[in-house]
């Protein structure tokens, strides 16, 4: 089951890191996004997903 967990979680810290390299946001801001992501992983990723930069191509 932990090894499930921790594919399941590199899986979607790889999508998180992609989707903040597309995204809008500054150089500066990726960088420390993509830290927190990957320093922080379970509150990293809430964090990002409800206030981290959106894509670039998305559309409201």
């Amino acid at each position: 089951m932990g090894t499930l967990l921790a594919i399941l979680h590199f899986v979607v810290a790889v999508w998180a890191v992609l989707n903040i390299i597309g995204s809008g946001a500054t150089p500066l801001a990726k960088v420390l996004w993509t830290l927190f992501v990957l320093v922080f992983p379970i509150v990293g990723l809430i964090a990002w997903f409800l206030a981290g930069p959106k894509s670039s191509t998305q559309t409201a």
